[in-house]
């Protein structure tokens, strides 16, 4: 009468867990990483991930930030590099160049620097660094 279903589970990409650095905590140091990094603290030094970024209200970076996607609601003194969407919203404050293929800006954010945009404008490496294309 009832049948199990079959199991067609399908093997999934590895998945890394989000990396956190919470409100009141600095970081001095670049930090690498293969999944998400939320910052709300304080970061003194490069971020890099093959993920996503995500800067709270509270966060800061003094540093260059490399990714595949960033979300910024805080504040970056450095350089931006993203391989696909840069969304930058609230009241960021963004200090240095940004090279991403596509760029969201919300009208409440303040951002002093060059913008390079392009679909082929950056290219990850496997070092977890970003070759800009000439």
């Amino acid at each position: 009468m009832f049948k199990p279903k079959p199991h067609n589970k399908k093997p999934h990409a590895e998945s890394f867990s989000a990396s956190i650095i919470g409100a009141g905590n600095v970081i001095t140091g670049n930090i690498e990483a293969e999944g998400d990094i939320r910052i709300d603290g304080t970061v003194k030094g490069n971020v890099s991930s093959m993920a996503k970024i995500l800067i709270g209200p509270d966060g800061l970076v003094e540093g260059n930030i490399f990714c595949r996607e960033a979300d910024i609601n805080g504040q970056v003194c450095g350089n931006i590099n993203t391989k696909e969407l840069l969304h930058l919203k609230g009241n960021a404050a963004i200090s240095g160049d940004i090279h991403t293929a596509k760029l969201f800006i919300e009208p409440t954010v303040s951002f002093n620097g060059q913008c390079h945009m392009g679909a082929n404008i950056v290219e990850l490496k496997p070092e977890m660094g970003i070759v800009v294309n000439e």
